[in-house]
């Protein structure tokens, strides 16, 4: 083991033992919490807007309810959901009075909008009458049930459009005159509208403790996710805390204010007319009702701020929970990287006793150290990230990439069986791969090995070098195999005379010399080749020699080709070239200028 994964080691060492004692330490939370029963779903709904009250005490109530994710959560949201509501229904209360006891004062067309206010509630009086009258009369006289039957509808008809005239009236004035209890009263309507909306919209949702609902998130990147979901929940829980923190100090002055005022009110001399008294006693009343109205608003702020208190230490507990989570993954992460590199190490020590072969032993240390380091980082994604969740999509994309990549691999295995048929190849044949031509040493499963030699009318000697090509070849390539059971292949060799020697005669005695040498070895090639085409007779081709002339700068070139065995080529050569010299020598003894010979390959 280097210095390097030495280091390493050491360092995911450090970091395992502080996880691992961070989770003991931590391991507490887990048994903190009591099993508490689930509460209602979330409501995703539209907030009543801010107007005449506050309902800022619901909507983040609502907004806290919204992000809760334990059962011990949602039993604190729905206590402040309660509390809330009921703070703001006594603020409505509460505002619905202090407009009663307002008296505007009444001006120009303010005045004019509230006689006709009077007016008109006079106007419903008579048509309620009217409508009475007609209804009691209805029965003394049949013969004019028809007409009363029309007078009544009439009546009803002009009872409800006084009545649309008195609603828009009441509005107008209290436009004009600046009274609340209009527009309370439309906001209480819309208030009492998104509370049904919101009831109606919750359901039964049972929830899981946090403790239980913690030990979901089995992935790292769940478990920080959490974390930090956790953490920003804190800070809204503590804003929260903080409204409610301010809506006490701000209810204990307002009802300090009208404690003042109501005992102003209660020391000052009574008036001497009845209707001054009796003014006085309804709003001593009244305020004494707003008081109530107050403590009671103030108590349920105290039990929101108390609540929210308690709703941050139960986040805190969770976030404890979660932080607990993270560093077990942590330490399982920093033990596979221990795992992974020791495995290496011992697949390594295990190789140098095993192998040998200095080359052989690097390769093998190469691919052991890459599939170690491979699986480790599949363990720790998976840690990380966990198992994905449409596995059938991503294996056929992995199946996809994979046969893109080694395509060249699945090739080389199908092309191998065509190999190992009939017309494949075999080892000791002569072959020709992409232009390199070689003897046959090796076909394996993926790669075919060859020795490679010269060209087939040179030498034909190896090179010494092993060429290697994927079995790929077979399918996609052109492959020669020049190879039959004796390895037949045509041979030429060519030979310079001097223009003065007597060509016909020289030429019909290496044409003679070379059927006569090459014999044996063109019948035996004509019989196997007849067996290779299967057909009766001749074969189109024959094996005979042939020799050729060529003109030569120097004189004249003699060519001659014919049929020999790879095994014996050279042996061939030979003894005709030794032939042939004795025949150019008996041609040319009367003249001794004989021309030096240039026995050539092509």
């Amino acid at each position: 083991m280097n210095r390097a994964r030495m280091v390493i080691v050491a360092v995911m060492l450090i970091v395992l033992a502080f996880t691992l004692a961070g989770a003991f330490l931590t391991r507490g939370v887990m048994t903190y919490l009591p099993f508490l029963e689930p509460r209602k779903g979330n409501w995703k709904g539209a907030y009543v807007p801010h107007g005449v009250v506050d309902q800022r005490p619901w909507q983040t109530a609502a907004t806290l309810a919204a992000l809760t994710q334990s059962a011990e959560e949602r039993e604190l949201a729905r206590e402040a959901e309660r509390l809330a509501d009921h703070e703001v229904d006594q603020a409505f209360s509460q505002s619905l009075r202090q407009a009663s006891l307002e008296k505007p004062n009444l001006s120009g067309k303010a005045l004019a909008l509230q006689q006709r206010v009077a007016e008109l509630q006079e106007t419903i009086k008579n048509d309620q009458a009217q409508i009475a009258t007609i209804s009691a009369g209805a029965g003394t006289r049949p013969a004019d049930a028809v007409s009363e039957g029309s007078d009544l509808e009439i009546a009803k008809a002009q009872l409800g459009l006084d009545q649309s005239e008195l609603e828009d009236s009441i509005e107008d004035l209290a436009r004009e005159s600046g009274d609340q209890r209009v527009n309370l009263q439309q906001e209480l309507a819309a208030r009492q509208a998104t509370m049904k909306q919101y009831r109606e919209s919750v359901s039964n949702n049972d929830g899981q403790t946090a403790v239980a609902s913690a030990e979901q998130y089995r992935t790292l990147a769940q478990q920080l996710s959490t974390w930090r979901s956790l953490r920003s929940r804190k800070q809204l829980i503590i804003q929260a805390e903080q409204l409610a923190r301010d809506d006490v100090a701000a209810l204990t002055g307002d009802l300090a204010t009208l404690k003042t005022g109501a005992a102003a009110l209660g020391a000052k001399a009574l008036g001497k007319s009845g209707p001054e008294r009796i003014d006085r006693l309804r709003r001593i009343s009244a305020e004494q009702n707003i008081q109530s109205i107050l403590n009671d608003r103030l108590g349920a702020h105290k039990q929101l701020l108390a609540l929210y208190r308690r709703w941050g230490e139960q986040v805190e507990i969770q976030r404890k929970i979660v932080v607990h989570l993270i560093l077990r993954s942590l330490a399982l992460i920093a033990a596979i990287c221990v795992l992974a590199i020791l495995a290496g190490w011992a697949l390594q020590l295990a190789l140098e006793k095993m192998v040998r072969d200095s080359r052989h032993k690097q390769t093998l240390k190469t691919v052991l150290n890459l599939g170690t380091q491979v699986v480790g980082l599949l363990l720790i994604l998976l840690t990380i990230f966990g198992v994905p969740q449409q596995m059938p999509t991503i294996l056929g994309l992995a199946t996809a990439g994979l046969t893109v990549v080694f395509q060249d691999f699945i090739l080389a295995f199908c092309g191998w069986f065509v190999l190992m048929g009939p017309n494949g190849v075999r080892v000791k044949d002569w072959v020709e791969i992409d232009g390199v031509g070689g003897e046959v040493v090796q076909v394996g499963l993926f790669r075919t090995w060859l020795l490679e030699t010269g060209n087939w009318t040179a030498n034909g000697h190896p090179t010494g070098r092993k060429v290697s090509f994927l079995n790929g070849y077979a399918i996609r390539g052109k492959y020669f195999n020049f190879s039959t059971a004796g390895q037949w292949m045509w041979d030429e060799i060519k030979v310079t005379v001097p223009p003065e020697t007597d060509i016909h005669l020289l030429l019909k005695g290496i044409y003679e010399a070379t059927v006569k040498t090459t014999e044996a070895d063109a019948k035996m090639a004509e019989a196997e080749w007849k067996g290779v085409t299967h057909e009766d007779g001749l074969p189109q081709f024959s094996p005979m020699p042939s020799v050729n002339l060529r003109p030569a700068g120097g004189g004249v070139d003699i060519v001659i080709r014919y049929i020999t065995r790879a095994g014996v080529r050279v042996e061939s050569r030979n003894q005709l070239f030794a032939m042939i010299v004795a025949l150019m020598q008996g041609v040319s003894k009367e003249d001794r200028k004989l021309a030096p010979l240039s026995p050539n390959r092509d």
